[in-house]
């Protein structure tokens, strides 16, 4: 398996908002290019370090560009009997997308399934 294999999902997740590339070579693949927020440029990173080698792997050199306002961060405070996808229903509109508010509070979460009352959640836009 190739470093672009390993690193699919952070391949993935940088479709359509980072202008730039990831190229394999010299042994690390090398993200060199831009985002338009520092929200975009997070979500990447964050993608990136789902591996745990990233920093034997990555070569990063994302720049933001501030193309548009930045959109405020909203913030949820866990209640008893919360899960991710109810959450991800109410404020994203789909339950499927509760992985989106897990990889945007990584920070904070191991599991996507204990999540705790009173934790503040980033409720990513």
């Amino acid at each position: 398996m190739g470093l672009r294999d390993k690193y699919a999902y952070a391949i993935e997740t940088a479709k359509g908002k980072f202008d730039g590339s990831a190229q394999e070579k010299d042994g690390k693949v090398h993200f060199v290019g831009s985002v338009k927020t520092e929200e975009e440029k997070n979500e990447l990173w964050m993608a990136i370090k789902t591996i745990p080698e990233w920093k034997n792997d990555i070569v990063a050199d994302i720049k933001v560009t501030g193309g548009g306002a930045a959109k405020a961060q909203r913030s949820y405070t866990v209640k008893s009997g919360d899960t991710l996808s109810a959450i991800a229903k109410q404020h994203l509109g789909d339950a499927n997308k509760y992985m989106k508010i897990y990889e945007a509070n990584r920070d904070q979460l191991s599991d996507p399934d204990k999540i705790k009352p009173g934790q503040v959640l980033k409720i990513p836009s």
